[in-house]
C-alpha cells in the first residue's frame, strides 16, 4: 500500500492538516477530498471581511494550486465520500471508487440548521460556504432591506456587515437577549444593546413561522404575528455536523465524530478534526462540540502532528473572536454553567471583561474592547485558576499576578 494520508473534506481543518503534515516531515502523498468545487478556504472571513468585499474569494483562500502540486498534495475536489473502509482504511467515493490510505482524516464539517418552512434560495440564505457569502454580498447595498433570523455571532456579524453597507436591518431572535445560553442574560443585553445602539431592529422572544420569496423579495411571518417584507433573509439558527460518512463507517458518533485528546476516533488509523468532532477536552472533563476557526485549526494541528508519528494533545482553552460594528468581541473557555460573574471594567463604555466562575474556578470568560488582555485570560482558564475575585476585578491587579505560581 502507497503511504498514503486522505482527508475526507478539503477545507479549514485539511488545509491545517495538510501544511503540519509537511512541517513535521510526513513525505508520504496527501490526498484531499471535497464535495466543494472550490480551493480550500477560510470559513471566519464569510461573515465578516469578505462579506463586507474587503476581501476576494482569492485573498481567503488556504492552499493553492501550486502550493500543492509542489507538496504532493492532490486535490479531488466536487467529489462526494461515502464512507472509510475501516477494515483496509480505504475512502469509498461516490460511485464506488476508493482511494487507498494509511491513515484517514475526517474534515466534514457541518451544515447550517434548517428552519422548518424556511426553504433556502436566491434571497433566504443559510450562511455557511463561499458561494452563500458571495450570494448575500450582492444583496448589501444602501437602503436594502436585510432580515437576519438569529442572533448568534453568525447572524450578528452579517447584521454588522449589513449596516456598515447602509441597509436596513432587522434581527429576529426567540431569546429573551441574544447568546443569553452562552453568555447569560447580563452579557446577553450588553450584546442587544450593541445591536440597537447600531440601528438594528432587534425582536427577542420572536421567531420565524415562515419565509416565502415572492417576485421582489422575501415575505417573513413571525410568531408575533409581523409581516416583514425584506430582500433578503439570512438564516443562522445553530449547526449540524456531517457525521453521515462516519456513521456509514460504524465510527462512533454523539452529536459529532467522537475523538480523544489526540483527535483519534474509535476505529484505528482514523482521526477527526474541526466542527464535525466532539472532542474530549480535558478542561471540561467531557466530550464537547464547538464551531470555531481557532478549535479547528488547533485539532488540525494536532491530527497532523500524530498522523506523521509525532505526539500531540489538544488540551488548550477553546477561543473564538467575532467583529461587531466596529468592537472586538472574544470569548474564552468554556463554562456550562457558573455561579458568578465578574467583571473587570466598564460595561457601560463597552470596555471589559467578563469572568464565569465555578465554585471560584475561572472556566470562561467574555471580553468587548479588551482584546489585549485576552492572552491571559486564557492562561487563567487554561490553568483552571482560582483568584480572589475582589482581586480579578481590581484593575490595578496585573492579570499576570492572579496565574497560579
Amino acid at each position: 500500500m502507497p503511504n498514503q494520508i486522505v482527508t475526507v473534506g478539503a477545507s479549514q481543518a485539511a488545509a491545517v492538516a495538510t501544511r503540519t503534515l509537511r512541517r513535521r516531515g510526513y513525505d508520504g502523498r496527501v490526498v484531499l477530498v471535497g464535495d466543494e468545487t472550490h480551493l480550500p478556504y477560510e470559513r471566519p472571513p464569510l461573515s465578516k471581511e469578505l462579506l463586507a468585499g474587503e476581501r476576494s474569494a482569492e485573498d481567503v483562500t488556504l492552499l493553492s494550486e501550486q502550493w500543492c502540486a509542489d507538496n504532493d498534495v492532490e486535490l479531488r475536489l466536487g467529489v462526494r465520500a461515502e464512507r472509510v473502509d475501516t477494515q483496509s482504511r480505504a475512502v469509498v467515493l461516490e460511485g464506488g471508487s476508493r482511494v487507498e490510505a494509511t491513515a484517514v482524516l475526517l474534515a466534514t464539517g457541518c451544515r447550517p440548521r434548517r428552519l422548518p418552512g424556511v426553504e433556502g434560495g436566491e434571497r433566504v440564505v443559510y450562511l455557511r460556504t463561499l458561494d452563500d457569502a458571495l450570494r448575500l454580498r450582492a444583496h448589501l447595498r444602501p437602503g436594502a432591506r436585510v432580515v437576519a433570523v438569529g442572533a448568534g455571532f453568525v447572524g450578528s456579524e452579517v447584521a454588522s456587515v449589513a449596516r456598515g453597507a447602509g441597509a436596513e436591518v432587522t434581527v429576529l431572535e426567540t431569546l429573551d437577549v441574544p447568546l443569553e445560553r452562552v453568555l447569560g442574560r447580563r452579557m446577553g443585553e450588553v450584546c442587544a444593546r450593541i445591536h440597537r445602539e447600531h440601528g438594528v431592529d432587534l425582536r427577542t422572544g420572536e421567531a420565524v413561522e415562515s419565509a416565502t420569496e415572492t417576485g421582489s423579495g422575501v415575505l417573513v411571518r413571525t410568531t408575533g404575528g409581523a409581516a416583514l417584507e425584506a430582500d433578503v433573509v439570512v438564516v443562522g439558527v445553530g449547526t449540524v455536523p456531517n457525521t453521515e460518512v462516519a456513521e456509514r463507517s460504524g465510527i462512533a458518533c454523539d452529536n459529532g465524530v467522537l475523538v480523544d485528546e489526540r483527535c483519534a476516533t474509535d476505529v484505528e488509523g482514523v482521526y477527526a478534526a474541526g466542527d464535525v468532532t466532539s472532542h474530549f477536552h480535558p478542561l471540561v472533563g467531557r466530550h464537547v462540540r464547538v464551531e470555531h476557526f481557532d478549535n479547528a485549526s488547533k485539532q488540525a494541528m494536532v491530527a497532523g502532528k500524530v498522523m506523521a508519528g509525532r505526539k500531540g494533545r489538544h488540551a488548550e482553552p477553546h477561543w473564538f473572536w467575532s467583529d461587531q460594528y466596529g468592537l472586538d468581541l472574544q470569548y474564552a473557555g468554556h463554562a456550562a454553567t457558573w455561579d458568578e460573574v465578574v467583571v473587570r471594567g466598564s460595561v457601560d463604555a463597552l470596555g471589559f471583561c467578563a469572568f464565569y466562575l465555578d465554585a471560584g474556578v475561572v472556566r470562561a470568560a467574555f471580553s468587548v474592547g479588551r482584546g489585549a488582555d485576552m492572552f491571559l485570560v486564557r492562561e487563567l482558564v487554561g490553568a483552571a485558576a482560582a483568584p480572589d475575585p475582589a482581586k480579578l476585578r481590581d484593575e490595578d491587579v496585573e492579570l499576570a499576578d492572579l496565574l497560579p505560581a
